[in-house]
This record gives C-alpha cells, structure tokens and sequence, in this order.
C-alpha cells in the first residue's frame, strides 16, 4: 500500500492512517526521508515510533536518506533511522537498513555510488545477492568515491549553494507562484494553477524551461493523486541558470494568467 503525501501532513505519511490489520501485514516498509519531491523530513520520535512498530509486527524499515546531506539549517541536520535506533540504545539497528549516494551530497550522480548500513543480519543476505546480482564499480570509480566521502568541505560549500539558489529563487516566485524552501533537498514543489502537465508543457514550449509535473512523481489512490497541481523544481543548475529560470517562469505564469 502507498500513504499520501500532501500539504495537509507537512508533506509526511500519515502513518497513523495504517490499520492494526496492516500493520500486522506489512514486511517491509520503504520511507525516504528527506523526502523526495517534497523535501519534507520525518523527525526522530517519528522514526522511533516505526522501529516499535516493526519490533511490535516483524517487519524491516528501509529508509532512503540519499538527500539526508543537503539541508537549510547547518544546526540541524535530518535525523536518520539508524540515529532513531542508537537514541533508543538500539546498536545493532536490528530491522533498519539505510541507503546513502553520492549523488546528491557532492552532486556526483554519474558514479552511481553509495552505500547500504544497518542490520547485521539484513545485510548478510543483502550483500550475497548483490554479489551475484550486480557489477563491481571500476577501480577509478572506487577511488573518486573514497575522495568524495572522505571530504566534508565540498558538502558544506554545496549547502551553502543551495541556500542561495533557494533566496534568490523564491525571491522572483513567491508573489505568483504558492512555495517555500523545504528542510531539505533541492527541490521546489509549488501548487500551480490548473493541470500539472499542462502547466508544464506550455512552459517548455513558451520559456524553454521544464519542470516535473507532480502527478509523474505519484500515483492516482481513492482520493486523488497526491502530486497533481504541483511541479517539481530542481535547483541543480548554477545560481545564474536557476535565476534566469526563476524569471522565465514568472514571466510565463503572469502573462498565463492575464
């Protein structure tokens, strides 16, 4: 089953939604925290609270936290399921798996490389089947990557990239377009006037500018999809780029509406 992610919840499951029958169902629960579109971030009592349960039910948490280094508060990095268990005294993080990249925290996504921690035992069988079930990455891939996680100065540089991209961003399309910088990640996610694709598609032809409709990113459930009405906006061009893009979409939303 998939939780809805929408304004009302802060952008975050609502896992108080899940039934005791689940519950009880449930083997693996998949959460991604910073979350991607939205950028929203699961706190700590909420993933303590999902490692009673899955002690409660029997069943693994597995967080994608690929995002889990870019965020706007240098005081306050997004807590981690493994960092929910340790609070808790849990050290062999039994039932919690984490996946981390470099994608994101050096802006390297080409290396494809990251990392999987947690349960011992998890990971065991984990690595056995990517053992047979996958290729090793080259030695010069290897290298470049035990550069990248050896370094913290480029993160923090690229933190304080993003947190200027935001300010300059939102600056130019607050007053047409409803959004604000999320804890986390690099993303926008305005409500848009009208359909999603459509708003979407007359950008790319007028402005020259493509954004993600919301409703690629979800999917149709009994009370509608989640992401329909929303863009997604990736602030991964350098700070010029992201601003001249800012202005093109302002441009094209105000001329749209008149």
């Amino acid at each position: 089953m998939f939780l809805n992610t929408v304004a009302e919840n802060g952008c975050r499951p609502d896992f108080d939604a899940v039934t005791p029958e689940q519950w009880r169902r449930c083997q693996l629960l998949y959460i991604c925290s910073p979350g991607n579109p939205t950028g929203a971030v699961l706190d700590l009592e909420t993933l303590q609270k999902l490692i009673r349960l899955a002690d409660a039910h029997d069943f693994v948490i597995a967080s994608d936290e690929c995002y889990s280094e870019i965020y706007q508060d240098e005081d306050r990095p997004p807590p981690g399921l493994l960092q929910a268990a340790a609070t808790m005294g849990r050290h062999d993080y039994r039932r919690c798996v984490v996946f981390h990249s470099l994608s994101k925290r050096s802006n390297a996504p080409g290396l494809r490389s990251g990392f999987v921690a947690g349960d011992a035992d998890i990971l065991k069988n984990f690595l056995l089947y990517r053992t047979y079930h996958g290729c090793a990455m080259s030695l010069a891939v290897q290298a470049a990557s035990e550069k990248a996680w050896q370094d913290e100065a480029h993160v923090r540089a690229n933190r304080d990239a993003y947190r200027e991209k935001f300010a300059a961003v939102l600056e130019i399309l607050q007053p047409v377009l409803p959004m604000s910088a999320p804890p986390a990640s690099f993303y926008l996610w305005p409500e848009v006037p009208g359909s999603d694709t459509e708003f979407a598609r007359e950008l790319f032809a007028r402005e020259h500018v493509t954004v993600l409709p919301g409703s690629f990113l979800s999917r149709d459930t009994d009370s509608g999809n989640p992401g329909a009405s929303h863009v997604r906006m990736a602030l991964v061009a350098p700070l010029e780029d992201c601003i001249e893009a800012a202005r093109r979409i302002r441009r094209f939303v105000e001329t749209r509406q008149a």
